[in-house]
């Protein structure tokens, strides 16, 4: 019997499960990966680098304000340069003094000009748009597909621009201010890919320190660029203010020049 027993023990010490300390030990958890920052936007540069147009406006509630949208063909624009917003697309031009703080804008109260519209929902929106845009707002502005600006008021309207980029985003550096005189009338020029082409009249003029002429103006040249922003009426003389920029490697047959339209400064009627 002190046999048997004996020849059993190493047999039930075998099926003995391991001690607690020799159990294979569990897996590493693995630290949660951190996300990778999204990249910072440079606010004042991007605010400047586009022109801001009004694509979509809600209030608190989620309705769309439809009020700022009386111009459906020209939305409601904003522009930034040197400290200054200019707003254009509304009865009146408004500009006014604007900075930034981290997620906000605070724009100071917008002057404008005093010109009268005839229809009275295009009168409203200089109104609308000063309510919503004066004071701060948060501002939240991405670079990604598109360039993007929404603006938050303290009431909650939220109104959401779609960026155009700027003449001098677009060539690279800031143009030359220069004035041209349009004649009233366009005259017939050759040109080798544009059959019966009419050319406008221009010559460049100056100004002085107080806005005054000064010098006398050459001969009209034939003028074969295009004026970006400017649309010739037959019969008009204008004086125009344009930034001229230098084009970057132009196609062999194209101006290495490029004009922006900035103003109308005068125009007179010359039709008979």
């Amino acid at each position: 019997m002190k046999r048997l027993l004996l020849l059993a023990l190493p047999l039930a010490l075998a099926g003995c499960p391991k001690p607690a300390e020799q159990a294979a030990a569990p897996a590493p958890v693995s630290a949660p990966t951190p996300e990778t920052p999204a990249p910072s936007i440079d606010a004042p540069a991007l605010l400047r680098q586009y022109h801001w147009r009004l694509t979509d406006a809600n209030d608190a509630q989620g309705k769309r304000i439809e009020a700022l949208f009386v111009r459906a063909d020209k939305p409601v624009q904003l522009d930034f340069r040197d400290g200054r917003l200019g707003v254009s697309n509304t009865c009146n031009r408004m500009g006014g003094s604007y900075t930034l703080s981290d997620a906000s804008l605070t724009i100071g109260r917008l002057a404008s000009t005093l010109m009268a519209c005839t229809d009275s929902a295009l009168m409203a929106l200089d109104q609308e748009v000063s309510k919503r845009l004066e004071g701060t707002l948060k501002l939240a502005a991405t670079q990604e597909d598109a360039a993007r600006l929404t603006l938050t008021t303290a009431t909650g309207d939220t109104l959401v621009f779609t960026g155009d980029p700027t003449a001098e985003t677009r060539y690279g550096g800031p143009g030359e201010r220069v004035f041209l005189e349009v004649a009233a009338e366009t005259k017939p020029c050759s040109h080798p890919l544009i059959p019966d082409k009419q050319c406008l009249q221009v010559r460049e003029i100056q100004y002085g320190d107080k806005g005054l002429k000064v010098g006398t103006p050459g001969a009209f040249q034939h003028f074969y660029d295009s004026i970006e922003g400017y649309t010739h009426e037959p019969g008009i003389r204008n004086v125009l203010r344009v930034d001229r920029y230098t084009v970057k490697n132009p196609p062999a047959d194209a101006s290495s020049s490029a004009y922006v339209l900035d103003m109308v400064v005068e125009s007179a009627n010359e039709k008979k």
